[in-house]
Formats: structure tokens, sequence, C-alpha cells
């Protein structure tokens, strides 16, 4: 490992301040550590921000205010996030394991890597690592890959569950940096690969997250769902974050769906969304707005089996929630 200088600030600002080029933020440290230790991540100074003051879940009005060290662990536990926004707690609950969510932070959470086998190792070249390197996925182990948004320069996946739920929930990332205070939305906080693939977000350098505000929670039913290949520890297949609200005439008055481990972003279903609000809750309803969603997928060889798993899913989460 690289030798680094280490510094706790005192303050969100105080922090932004001892930002220079080669810093990194440390909050947990159970994405950053493990990429130190790959030689994927190489920095010259740790800011370590997992102390700061930002360990509270508050209400604010009708919403819901987290800090950004808060832990998964504290989250998924807290009595407000479990009544009023259960969709999150299962995610969370939903993601690695319990020791890495009682080490993990919100933040952390938000901007661990998307990445896949090929980005942590430094023998293999990766267009997220050095730009222009080129992508080996595309033609090697794309198997639980980008099937959504993908370019020709990075097909990786975010593995976040937490960001899947933020996303369909419309949450809001508060930042601090050098140009001041600004709120990010979600879905917006990621990005797609584009020709950039190593910018994972939009943040600008020094910008540190400070908390995410939850609106009201959305109405009707909602759920956490997410495929994988064996039962704890395991990123998606593909994951679901979905709320559905349907009214006594069988019309959904509202409906949020968010996709996880299909693209290098937590995928807003707009197209799904639009098609069924003022429509029927019927099953041939969710299918056609599953199908419609989809039709923009670009699968590669050996990924395609994620379009009808997630065009199964969408139905089958819908179907459980609808009345």
């Amino acid at each position: 490992m690289k030798r680094f200088e280490y510094a706790r600030p005192g303050s969100p600002s105080d922090a932004v301040r001892r930002f220079r080029p080669g810093t990194m933020y440390l909050g947990g440290g159970t994405n950053l550590v493990d990429l130190m230790r790959l030689g994927v991540a190489e920095p010259d100074q740790l800011v370590d921000v997992s102390r700061l003051p930002l360990d509270v879940i508050e209400p604010v009005g009708d919403r819901l205010r987290v800090g950004a060290a808060v832990r998964n662990t504290d989250l998924a536990a807290d009595p407000l996030v479990r009544t009023r926004y259960p969709m999150l707690a299962r995610a969370v609950l939903a993601g690695a394991s319990g020791q890495v969510r009682n080490m993990a932070t919100v933040a952390g959470n938000l901007l661990q890597r998307t990445r896949c086998a090929y980005f942590q190792d430094v023998s293999r070249p990766c267009n997220k690592r050095r730009p222009g390197s080129g992508c080996p996925a595309i033609e090697g182990d794309h198997g639980n890959l980008a099937v959504l948004g993908a370019s020709g320069a990075c097909v990786a996946t975010h593995p976040s569950d937490m960001a899947v739920a933020l996303a369909a929930l419309d949450a809001e990332v508060h930042v601090t940096g050098q140009g001041g205070d600004r709120i990010i939305p979600m879905p917006g906080l990621h990005r797609l690969p584009g020709d950039e693939p190593e910018r994972d977000t939009v943040l600008e350098p020094g910008d540190l997250i400070t908390a995410v505000e939850l609106p009201a929670p959305p109405p009707g039913a909602s759920a956490y769902r997410k495929v994988r290949e064996r039962a704890s520890f395991a990123f998606a297949l593909v994951s679901i974050a979905a709320s559905l609200d349907v009214g006594s005439d069988g019309v959904v008055s509202d409906c949020r769906i968010a996709l996880g481990s299909v693209a290098h972003v937590p995928w807003r279903a707009t197209r799904a969304e639009r098609l069924l609000i003022g429509g029927p809750a019927t099953g041939a309803a969710f299918l056609e707005a599953a199908e419609a969603e989809l039709e923009q997928a670009r699968p590669l060889p050996r990924n395609a089996y994620k379009l009808p798993l997630a065009r199964n899913l969408i139905v089958a989460t819908l179907e459980e929630l609808a009345p």
C-alpha cells in the first residue's frame, strides 16, 4: 500500500479546506480501504470525515434528514426509517453483511465505486482506472454487468442497494464544496459512463456529502426486492425499489420504480412510470410498462438473461403491491 498523509478535520468546512489534488475522503472505509490494498486507489492524503458531527437522523417537517456519517446499520434500524420508508430499510439490510453495515456510512455507500472485476485487477486494462486503456469486460466476463445506459468505454454496474431505494424516493443529496453548498437530486448524483467512465458522479473535486434528505414518503405500498446468486453478501443480479398507489377505481395514481445492477447508475424506470400512472393496475399493464422500459436495453452476449429477469421482477413486485 502506498504511503499517505492522514488528517482528521474538525468540521465539514475544515475537511473541504484540507482537500487538494490526491486527497480522498475516508468514511467507513469498507470500499476505499479495499481498493487501497489492491493498489487501485493510491491517495496522497486521507481526510477522515467519519467522526464529523454528521451522524444524526432527524425529522424536518414532513421530511427526514439523514447525516452523511450515519452507519448503515443505524439507518436500517431507525424507527422513523422503518415506519415511513420501509423500502429504504429493506434495501440497506439487503446490502453486504452485518459487519460491513456496522462500519459503512450513508455517504460512503452512495460513493462506492461503480466497478467490475477488471477494475479491481491492476494487471488488466480498465478505462475507469486508466482512461483510454480499454474495457476488457465487453469481450470478457460481463455476465453481471450493464444492460442499460452503458457505453463502449464501460459496462460496469453500480453496486449500492441503498442508492436504488433513494433514487425511487426522490432523495436529495446535500453537498458542501469549494464553491459553497448545493443540493443534488436523486437520480442525478450518479452519471452514465459516456466517454468519461472514470467519473462515477457529478461531484466536483473537494465536494463533501453532508446529508441525504428524504421527502415525504410516497403514497401507497412499497417494496425492495433483490435477486442474487446467494442469500447474503452478494451484489444483485437485478434489484428493484418500487412504490405503487392505486385508487378505489383501480387506477394507478402514483408509481415509483428504480432498478439496480442493470446500469452504471441506479436506474429510474421513467418510461414504465409514465405508462402506468393514470392506467389500470393490472398484470397486463405492468408487463407492458416493463417491456417498454427494457426496449432501450443493449445487452451483451452473456448478460441478456437480465432482461427477462428484470421484466419478471417488475411485474411480480407491482402485482404484490397492487391492492
